[in-house]
């Protein structure tokens, strides 16, 4: 839609409806002087875009079959090659489905983005080709990414790959299922309040949510800048560890990036750990909805590592609990803001598709097709807007405190220790799409309890399998120092050398 500029009519109307009566003269008056911006408006609307070249430009894609895609993870394949040679040749990559992937079609999730083709490719997809990798498809993930379960996409249920009746978990859910099942060598995912940890943990892959900023975002559909990451989900450690050397560092157009410290991942694999100090929070366990199994079984794994040589002790972060509050301060109203702006954040740099600007200007008239979880979170929005951004701005005060909480902790240990997801994976409603109100609000909000905190404190995080309860998978999640990726991989590594984690 191009821009039609305002006349005195218009000033009169947007003024009432801020409460201000604009007599004739002062709306002509308004409206004269701002025919400067008018035209600036109609200049942009005719200018070309600045956009990064397509690096890589043969491509094309298909819709999956029922036989390759039994899980609903896949949303389109595609077979995208890049370089001829590098640390990923020829291993096969899903891609999130609010990455950008150029010339391939993309929805988020959600029915009413169904067709939108983007014309740019993500940082992090050029990086992937760059290494040699192939681009096997996009994975589904949940409605607008706003969901720890997997029930939400408009698509249909992602299914769990060791119990095809349970939650992938969200909301990468289709690039761990693909994972985890072995559809793919490796996954990106995204996670704004756990989306790459907690389908990881109830599928039983390793996935990485790294330091803020040390991955770019640029071309990615993000929330709120500092919530937003990208990272690795694979089936092992060193997987992790190498993909995230391939698309870590500035990238020269992510704003989130600053002072980023990249370090050789795959290095620190094989150090030992004795020696080293792990603190099991204790505030990460025996939360009200906890299951004791899962509790149980992240305590066991955490004796493997005392066993390997580590000193393993009790460590408390009493803020923890109240940081998944921070982080409700934070995401309500920039989810809505975000939203309002049709999926352009404010305040920030990098590379905006215009092809996604323009399917996403109808989106509010298609609210009575959004689950009742996105919905909830878009409706407080607009109803914290009465308190002009009273609750952001008193949460991200206290992001520091909470910040400097946990860097008190990890001054006294190398790394903290607790379960990925309070809860094992939880049977989906029947059929193939969700009709459990109760259900959807209790997948998508349940699982955050001990992940979203990290999100907005920028500290990596890392989930990793650690055992089968009710032969299900548990995650066990580690966290360190910011930049400090090595000495989650050195510990992961250790401990996924101990052992088949599908016995313990």
């Amino acid at each position: 839609m191009s821009f039609t500029p305002p006349g005195p009519k218009e000033f009169r109307e947007v003024a009432a409806v801020l409460g201000v009566a604009l007599d004739e003269a002062t709306a002509n008056l308004l409206s004269r002087h701002a025919q400067g911006f008018s035209a600036s408006m109609q200049w942009l609307d005719s200018a070309p875009d600045e956009l990064p070249p397509l690096k890589y430009p043969i491509r094309s894609w298909r819709r999956p079959t029922p036989e390759e895609n039994p899980l609903g993870a896949w949303y389109v394949r595609t077979e995208i090659r890049g370089a001829e040679s590098g640390a990923l040749h020829g291993r096969q990559v899903a891609i999130k489905d609010n990455i950008l992937v150029a010339g391939v079609p993309m929805m988020n999730g959600a029915a009413f983005l169904d067709g939108l083709v983007p014309d740019v490719d993500a940082t992090v997809v050029t990086r992937l080709l760059d290494a040699g990798a192939i681009i096997a498809g996009k994975s589904v993930c949940e409605f607008l990414c706003v969901s720890g379960g997997s029930c939400t996409a408009s698509t249909g249920v992602v299914r769990n790959p060791h119990h095809p009746e349970y939650s992938a978990g969200g909301s990468s859910s289709g690039s761990a299922a693909l994972v985890a099942s072995g559809s793919v060598d490796l996954a990106l995912g995204c996670d704004q309040a756990g989306s790459i940890r907690i389908p990881s943990s109830w599928c039983g892959a390793v996935g990485m949510k790294p330091t803020h900023g040390l991955v770019p975002y640029t071309g990615i559909l993000g929330m709120e800048g500092m919530l937003d990451y990208v990272g690795p989900i694979t089936a092992n450690v060193a997987d992790n560890a190498l993909l995230l050397q391939v698309i870590a560092g500035p990238d020269q157009l992510d704003y989130r990036q600053r002072n980023v410290q990249v370090r050789p991942y795959a290095e620190a694999l094989h150090a030992r750990i004795a020696g080293l100090r792990i603190g099991i929070l204790r505030e990460g366990f025996g939360h009200p909805l906890s299951e004791a199994d899962v509790d149980e079984c992240v305590r066991a794994a955490a004796e493997r590592l005392a066993a390997l040589g580590a000193t393993v002790r009790d460590v408390s972060v009493p803020m923890h609990t109240d940081g998944v509050a921070v982080w409700a301060g934070v995401i309500s109203d920039a989810l809505w803001q975000t939203m309002w702006m049709n999926g352009t954040p404010l305040n920030t740099d990098g590379v905006f598709s215009p092809a996604f600007g323009r399917a996403m200007e109808a989106w509010d008239r298609q609210l009575g097709r959004f689950p009742p979880n996105a919905l909830m979170l878009l409706l407080l929005g607009k109803y914290l807007e009465r308190y002009r951004g009273r609750y952001t701005a008193k949460a991200k005060n206290l992001v520091r405190r909470l910040r400097r909480a946990y860097d008190q902790a990890l001054e006294q240990v190398d790394l903290l220790l607790m379960p990925t997801t309070i809860l094992k994976p939880v049977r989906n409603p029947a059929g193939a799409t969700a009709a459990d109100t109760e259900f959807l609000m209790t997948a998508a909000f349940d699982t955050i309890m001990n992940t979203c905190q990290f999100d907005i404190t920028g500290h990596p995080a890392i989930s990793l399998p650690c055992g089968l309860r009710a032969s299900l998978p548990v995650g066990m999640m580690l966290v360190g120092r910011h930049f400090d990726e090595p000495m989650i991989y050195r510990v992961a590594h250790a401990l996924e050398q101990s052992g088949d984690w599908r016995q313990w």
